[in-house]
């Protein structure tokens, strides 16, 4: 009896234990089941989130200036979400938040929700668009990197490319041979370099990938026969600039047939004082020659020093309310910004090739902050140019752009004085010029005869979204450059 006893509670025992086993594993398959329906819920809503970001997306990339996705009014803006079979499983909600005036970054967030669930998902995301100052040096001329210099970003020419300094970016002409106007024999590699040893001349019938390799030069590598960059983009229309600095920002008119332009002295405080310039050095004895400049307008316009000699106080302007100063002369820039963005455009109109104006930089203009706060953009009718009595070591931050002619310094001559031979300039920014750029100056036998000994180019980045405020655009698509899921 005792013994059935026993049988009897061990029958009981493993038959509670297997039920208790068998109710926790129900129990578990059922959260564990439960776990994975909202797991599946959530990748599901935050599908349906980034499809808010990508539709929004596609739709300002046929109409770039619609922040209310077609509805005049403002957000949120909803929108069903269906599946393949056309049902509708959820929705997503927009909140557009459209760029500051003059820039073109724009915030989304997108909810996702399910339709019989409670879960959803957010994402946020900042939607850019390219500006022009995406390369270190952009020209649409023959282009010559004498010794000495330094690029950090990349280099693109729509002609060809001599380049004997150290690029440490990509450097790219769009044609494949062309025949160097700085010296006679065969056709050379649109990008090419006679650092020794001289690059081979190209076969009859070249071929990009036949380019030979030369690290010590090109560290990062050349390329020929790219896509052409259009230079059409880049002629923004300078009387627009005129129309918002007469709205809410600063402009400058004519300063008169006897004087030769302006001076902006950019404080870090956030002030701005302009000077009228009466006089530019000029020096009997100095040769002052460009092939690269057009030399017409007379005296006013002509090839001088572009060095002040006499100037007089106007006022000082605290910075302008929108960014933009414009200025329908010549006009000289120096100083240090302050957190803030700014675009200093020179023009005068009507236009013509007599009149047209340029911009010069005698002195540092430099950034206080280089984490993309700070940005400056100079963009000149005509040159950006350096004088004669600039800084022996000159600095310049910005995005410099000659629209209808050249950046460089003159060739001056030793009879000009001690600073016709400067030291060293260093641009951090690009450079985009319609004419061959230069700030140096070698004679037949490659010596060199005249401006900065060393030049060094950093591109800078922050440039490329958020440029100096209305600075041209690259592309009207806009790219995702942040994204954030909450």
């Amino acid at each position: 009896m005792k013994q059935k006893a026993q049988i009897v509670f061990y029958i009981l025992f493993y038959l509670t234990l297997t039920l208790l086993i068998f109710s926790g594993s129900i129990l578990w398959l059922q959260t564990y089941l439960s776990f994975i329906e909202k797991e599946v819920y959530k990748i599901l809503a935050l599908n349906i989130a980034e499809s808010g970001i990508e539709y929004y997306r596609w739709y300002l990339n046929h109409f770039p200036r619609d922040f209310t996705d077609g509805t005049g009014r403002s957000g949120p803006y909803k929108h069903d979400f269906y599946n393949r079979l056309g049902e509708k499983i959820g929705e997503f909600e927009l909140n557009i938040s459209p760029p500051e005036e003059g820039f073109s970054l724009v915030k989304i967030i997108s909810l996702g929700k399910l339709v019989n669930s409670k879960v959803s998902k957010k994402v946020e995301a900042l939607l850019g668009r390219p500006s022009l100052a995406k390369y270190s040096v952009l020209v649409d001329d023959n282009i010559r990197f004498g010794e000495g210099t330094v690029v950090y970003g990349e280099v693109h020419s729509n002609k060809g490319i001599r380049f004997d300094g150290t690029a440490y970016n990509l450097i790219k002409s769009s044609i494949l041979t062309y025949q160097d106007p700085d010296h006679t024999g065969c056709e050379e590699w649109a990008v090419h370099t006679h650092v020794n040893p001289v690059d081979p001349c190209p076969p009859r019938n070249p071929d990009p990938n036949e380019l030979p390799l030369r690290p010590d030069v090109f560290k990062a590598g050349r390329l020929v026969g790219v896509p052409l960059q259009d230079f059409a983009g880049i002629s923004q229309d300078l009387a627009y600039y005129k129309t918002l600095a007469q709205q809410n920002g600063i402009y400058l008119d004519f300063s008169g047939v006897n004087n030769y332009g302006y001076e902006l002295i950019i404080r870090p405080d956030g002030k701005i004082d302009v000077y009228l310039v009466r006089r530019i050095v000029k020096i009997p004895s100095c040769n002052i020659s460009d092939p690269y400049t057009d030399p017409n307008g007379g005296e006013r316009y002509s090839l001088s020093s572009w060095s002040i000699s006499q100037k007089s106080f106007l006022r000082t302007y605290d910075y302008p309310q929108n960014g933009i100063i414009f200025v329908e002369d010549n006009v000289w820039v120096s100083g240090q910004i302050n957190n803030k963005k700014i675009l200093i455009a020179s023009a005068k109109f009507p236009e013509n090739s007599a009149q047209m104006t340029n911009i010069i930089i005698n002195s540092d203009l430099k950034y206080t902050n280089y984490d993309g706060r700070d940005s400056i953009g100079l963009i000149a009718q005509r040159n950006i140019l350096i004088g004669l009595k600039s800084s022996d070591i000159l600095r310049i931050d910005g995005v410099l752009v000659a629209q209808k002619g050249r950046i460089g310094r003159h060739y001056y001559s030793s009879g000009c004085g001690p600073e016709y031979k400067r030291e060293k300039i260093t641009i951090y920014g690009s450079l985009i010029t319609r004419k061959r750029y230069g700030f140096s100056w070698v004679d037949p036998q490659g010596n060199w005869s005249s401006g900065y000994r060393l030049r060094e180019i950093t591109y800078n980045a922050d440039n490329l979204y958020f440029p100096p405020p209305y600075f041209p655009l690259a592309s009207e698509f806009y790219e995702i450059l942040k994204w954030k899921e909450f």
